[in-house]
């Protein structure tokens, strides 16, 4: 485990350990093929996973200024839904969001479900794990559509296999509070 994590962060990398790290063949959902796999919706979809999650993601954020935080279903949803209470609980409440694959055939046919974001609103993406970015630069097209600035774009973690260059490239941030690395160098 890495120097300077703090308790929140140790806390959690032990449980994707445990609980979401796997090893064997896997097809991942960019089609290419892995001999492991982090399987972090067993950690988001957890009480105990979330929480610290949405903890760390708002540690992260401190001090920055941003309209509402959201990112692409189904990767988003639960930390999406944490995030508010964490956040309200914390004194520093926040709109959230979720961005549809496709638009609804039906009712108002949003792609951005929640509360109304405006044109030039500045909104900070979320997934749980990037591999090439895709779930991420959907999410920046639906965004730039919209007319709303994306600050930062934050992973749980980044299998550093061309997320980052690619958000990079559409002129936002990316963080994340893990990289493989972290699990496959203990």
């Amino acid at each position: 485990m890495p120097k300077g994590w703090n308790a929140d962060q140790k806390k959690l990398y032990a449980i994707i350990k445990e609980k979401a790290f796997l090893k064997g063949d896997f097809i991942l959902s960019s089609g290419k093929k892995s001999n492991y796999y982090l399987d972090c919706r067993k950690i988001t979809l957890s009480s105990e996973g979330v929480y610290y999650t949405a903890k760390i993601f708002l540690d992260m954020l401190k001090g920055e200024a941003f309209d509402a935080i959201g990112g692409p279903t189904l990767g988003a949803d639960p930390m999406v839904g944490a995030l508010g209470v964490v956040a309200l609980q914390n004194g520093r409440p926040v709109n959230t969001f979720i961005i549809r694959k496709e638009a609804k055939a039906h009712g108002g046919k949003k792609l951005i479900e929640g509360p109304e974001l405006k044109k030039g609103s500045t909104v900070v993406v979320i997934d749980d794990v990037a591999t090439t970015g895709k779930a991420f630069l959907h999410a920046l097209d639906v965004l730039d559509e919209a007319g709303i600035k994306v600050k930062s774009c934050l992973c749980i973690i980044d299998r550093e296999e061309g997320a980052r260059a690619a958000v990079e490239a559409r002129g936002s941030r990316m963080l994340s509070i893990f990289t493989a690395q972290d699990f496959l160098n203990d």
